[in-house]
């Protein structure tokens, strides 16, 4: 589990109780700021009618979230597409970047996905109101309803809304740290067992590889997908 271990990056820096020391996280935070920041460059820095390979991709990038935004938030959710963009193709880099040797998983810890969730939460709560004024309530009244069941319908809503983030923090924390420790169980079978015994943990290995990424990508797509469905019931007040 020592792939998980954050640990300080130069001086301690502290503010009375609070640790502000930068970390192995806070470097691969960067370093994916980076990568997303030099690729959406470089991608549009000549925009061609016949797009290069780089152009080409972050085209596809770009609708791709801009239909997932269509069709699960509508049209009243346009203006934070620069938002959901951003939160995609962060959290895809941060778990791309996790895959390779001796990098470290940002999305593996829950402080950084809770976070995140967090912040979709409130902003997401805040614009209901904004948008709906104390109307944003009814979204805990199920229409259709029968009265004998509306307090108990109510409660569930309330918990249901209220676990969102814990939800969508828990489901991106858990599958990234779950499948790196596999990948580590099966790469140090891969040693124990040597040259005879060890090619039947390393195809394992080099099928979990693939199969990882693919979940990198998923839950990505997860989380960007999750944020706009609570963002169209907060501008469209579906319930």
């Amino acid at each position: 589990m020592t792939q998980f271990k954050v640990y300080k990056i130069g001086p301690e820096i502290k503010f009375g109780n609070i640790d502000l020391s930068f970390t192995n996280s806070s470097l691969f935070m960067i370093i994916s700021a980076a990568i997303i920041c030099l690729f959406l460059y470089f991608s549009t820095k000549e925009r061609k009618i016949i797009p290069g390979k780089l152009q080409l991709i972050s085209e596809m990038l770009f609708n791709f979230i801009a239909k997932m935004i269509s069709d699960t938030a509508g049209s009243k959710a346009k203006p934070y597409f620069p938002f959901i963009f951003s939160l995609f193709v962060f959290v895809l880099i941060c778990n791309m970047v996790g895959m390779l040797p001796y990098s470290f998983t940002v999305t593996s810890h829950i402080i950084v996905t809770l976070i995140m969730a967090l912040f979709i939460f409130f902003a997401v709560t805040v614009i209901g109101f904004l948008k709906h004024g104390f109307k944003y309530l009814s979204i805990f009244v199920p229409s259709g309803v029968p009265v004998v069941l509306l307090p108990l319908i109510t409660v569930i809503e309330i918990i249901s809304y209220l676990s969102r983030p814990v939800s969508l923090s828990v489901r991106l924390f858990a599958n990234m740290m779950a499948g790196h420790t596999m990948l580590k169980v099966f790469g140090g079978f891969v040693i124990s067992l040597g040259l005879l015994g060890g090619w039947l943990p390393l195809s394992f290995s080099v099928a979990l590889t693939g199969l990882e990424i693919l979940v990198a990508f998923l839950q990505a797509y997860v989380f960007a997908i999750l944020t706009c469905i609570y963002l169209n019931d907060a501008l469209n007040l579906h319930h």
